[in-house]
């Protein structure tokens, strides 16, 4: 199945919430609570869409904040000849644009460098800006109730980790262009219009982010075919995982690495390639026992299985957060462990460590 073919037509409604236009010329008089009820309803799914360009969280947040201002300021150029959700769409996507001409593009550290030596000291946190995660308590809220498994899945699969760093490789309105009209399903013509493009012109980046994208993603990704219902085993395998932490058991955590695995900890630049590393940097390091005990607390981010982490607390103290960890399993084992070791993550992920 190709890239394009299960996107499902989302990009324009037919219908027209019966309040829309009663908020809407509300919101034009000046109501600000009208505007913020009538654009309200959209605000998670532009988050994402920001998400999607931006590869922050945290910067989806500021790009949404953006767009409603430039929508409040704009709102009475808006002349229904589309759909509220698709003239928000057009204002977020120039915002996120607007905001790339001044940021550099968002990955991982495997994109980046080579694998460190393991038995190396750890490098200092980077300031780089690095690709991030995201919750999927957030996404839950976009979900489309009416989607069938094959769309579902490929919801799944065009926000996890793996394709987020594939379409950050893009040229931004590439980018742009393959989410419009690959993932949100416009038209050509309704995109060419949002980017101020000709359609030939719209067409060609399109064709050129789709190369790309061949190239980018993982092999097993090409065909965004997924098994409609989760592996049992994947639970075991996530608690296994955590019991072996809890054991400072190195080679039981080495065991349920694929021999390829990868494990990175951005904002540190080091990662580690292979099973065999990735055992030795972790007996020398965060398995040495020269940290604080490990609490993980289970959580999911880009619809892939994930843990908070913990410091415990010394003398009683409350456990402290260090970030959010996230895992690609194929074929029964971890086969990628992204530690995002960023403290503040785990309050946006709103979760709260064990009484």
């Amino acid at each position: 199945m190709t890239f394009a073919a299960v996107a499902r037509h989302r990009g324009v409604d037919t219908t027209v919430r019966h309040d829309e236009r009663a908020l809407w010329a509300a919101a034009v008089a000046g109501e600000r609570d009208a505007f913020s009820r009538v654009t309200g309803r959209y605000r998670r799914e532009l988050q994402v869409h920001c998400y999607r360009m931006l590869g922050s969280l945290e910067d989806a947040e500021d790009l949404v904040q953006e767009t409603l201002l430039r929508a409040w300021r704009r709102r009475e150029t808006y002349q229904q000849r589309s759909t509220l959700r698709a003239w928000l769409y057009g204002i977020a996507t120039n915002a996120c644009l607007d905001a790339l001409e001044k940021r550099s593009r968002r990955l991982l550290p495997t994109e980046v460098v080579p694998p460190a030596d393991p038995l190396a000291p750890t490098p200092p946190a980077s300031e780089i800006a690095w690709l991030g995660p995201y919750p999927d308590s957030l996404l839950d809220e976009v979900v489309d109730a009416s989607a069938g498994p094959e769309e579902l899945a490929f919801a799944q699969e065009t926000i996890e980790l793996a394709f987020l760093v594939a379409i950050q490789h893009l040229p931004p309105r590439q980018r742009a262009v393959l989410i419009l009209r690959d993932l949100l399903n416009w038209s050509a013509s309704e995109t060419a219009r949002m980017l101020d493009m000709t359609v030939v012109a719209a067409n060609s980046a399109l064709q050129r982010a789709r190369d790309t994208l061949a190239r980018r993603l993982p092999s097993e990704r090409a065909s965004w075919a997924r098994a409609e219902v989760a592996d049992p085993q994947e639970q075991v395998l996530l608690q296994r995982y955590v019991e072996a932490w809890e054991r400072y058991d190195v080679d039981g955590l080495v065991e349920l690495l694929a021999e390829d695995a990868r494990f990175a900890m951005p904002p540190m630049t080091a990662w580690y390639a292979g099973r065999g590393a990735i055992g030795t940097f972790l007996a020398t390091h965060p398995l040495s026992g020269r940290l604080p005990r490990h609490i993980r607390v289970p959580t999911r981010a880009n619809r892939q299985p994930a843990f908070a982490i913990f410091f415990e607390g010394e003398h009683g103290a409350p456990p402290q957060p260090v970030g959010i960890e996230v895992f690609r399993i194929e074929g029964g084992l971890i086969a990628e462990v992204d530690v995002f070791l960023q403290p503040e993550l785990v309050a946006a992920f709103a979760i709260t460590p064990p009484a």
